[in-house]
């Protein structure tokens, strides 16, 4: 490696470290979980102050050009930013607002822009028409499901098939019909019927299939920091449980759990970083970047529920009840996992995607 790729290499990694420590000051790793406990089940299931000084930091822009408003980093530093609030469970939806700043950018909204990227105003992307895909909309009134903290948003981004493009329709909070469920985590999902709105561009079907894949490697990169303080708790519990007069994390048994535990978190976080480099390269073909998300996203999916499940099982009894902190590391899991894409989804799509020599 020639001195100077060496040099932007370092400094690369010095940018990610500081955007992770920068987490800290809003979501540290192991998190406040009564904060957590108190937002379960309330709505709108966040903070919004939070989702405010998310805006401060700029990581709802992050992938966002620097003359539009944005950061212009790139897809590592978001992981990192997406791992630091996994680990913290954070409810704030980065990921659910990344994607809508991806459209505005793309559609040239620049007065909504604004009030996403400053984390004034929640503006969601209600795209998805069925359980399992990560297909682009069609119909214009088919219902949108599955919008994440949709009872918090000021607006939506509908996405329409309209004269031979992929329209981006704009629809106020205000009249939308919208009905609101629970999930595992004490969160809600939204389900939207469209009612019209402004369009905002004639075509962004583009800018939405990119906008999926990068929703779906930072929905991984969140889940990564999910399994990885689960695993962390975990190690804890196991070094300070007394059983026969020693730790139970003395028993060989135990430790060979654990050490397959560990192996599953570091393969989804070598696949993670590596879908995040390729999308960072300029001019990677789109094959290999679909590729690239789906092996990522359906190994973290897999591996954040084996991960959260064994650790519940390594707490014993205790972890099995509602005031075991390590249950919220499984139902934040349940819930992401099949968000953007099932790992069964994301299997097919990956040998659909990838040359011979990566299946």
């Amino acid at each position: 490696m020639s001195a100077a790729l060496e040099q932007g290499a370092e400094e690369r990694a010095e940018s990610i470290r500081m955007i992770r420590d920068s987490a800290a000051g809003i979501a540290a790793r192991g998190g406040d979980r009564k904060r957590i406990r108190a937002l379960r089940f309330q709505a709108p299931g966040f903070d919004p102050a939070v989702l405010r000084q998310m805006g401060e930091q700029g990581w709802i822009g992050l992938r966002v050009p620097e003359e539009k408003g944005g950061a212009g980093l790139g897809m590592s530093e978001f992981c990192a930013v997406a791992e630091e609030l996994g680990a913290a469970l954070a409810p704030e939806p980065l990921v659910a607002t990344a994607l809508s700043a991806a459209l505005l950018s793309a559609a040239g909204a620049e007065r909504p822009l604004a009030g996403l990227l400053s984390g004034e105003k929640l503006v969601l992307t209600a795209w998805q028409e069925g359980p399992a895909t990560l297909e682009a909309p069609g119909s214009a009134d088919a219902p949108r499901l599955f919008i994440p903290v949709a009872g918090g948003a000021d607006a939506f981004l509908v996405p329409v098939r309209q004269d031979r493009g992929l329209a981006l329709r704009f629809q106020r909070r205000e009249g939308a019909d919208l009905t609101l469920d629970k999930t595992q985590d004490g969160g809600f999902y939204g389900t939207l019927r469209p009612l019209g709105g402004e369009v905002l561009a004639a075509d962004v079907a583009e800018a939405l299939d990119n906008a999926l894949d990068e929703a779906a490697l930072g929905t991984a990169a969140y889940l990564l920091g999910v399994m990885d303080q689960a695993f962390v708790l975990t190690l804890e519990y196991l070094r300070t449980r007394q059983q026969f007069g020693k730790p139970i994390g003395s028993f060989q048994a135990l430790q060979h759990r654990a050490a397959d535990l560990k192996i599953q978190i570091a393969l989804s976080r070598a696949s993670i970083d590596s879908a995040a480099a390729l999308l960072d390269r300029a001019g990677a073909p789109r094959a290999a970047r679909r590729a690239a998300v789906s092996r990522a996203k359906a190994r973290a999916s897999e591996a954040a529920m084996l991960v959260t499940k064994q650790a519940i099982q390594l707490h014993g009894g205790i972890g099995y009840t509602d005031e075991a902190d390590i249950g919220l590391y499984l139902r934040k899991a349940m819930v992401l996992a099949n968000q953007f894409g099932t790992a069964a989804l994301h299997r097919r799509r990956f040998a659909a995607e990838a040359r011979e020599d990566e299946v």
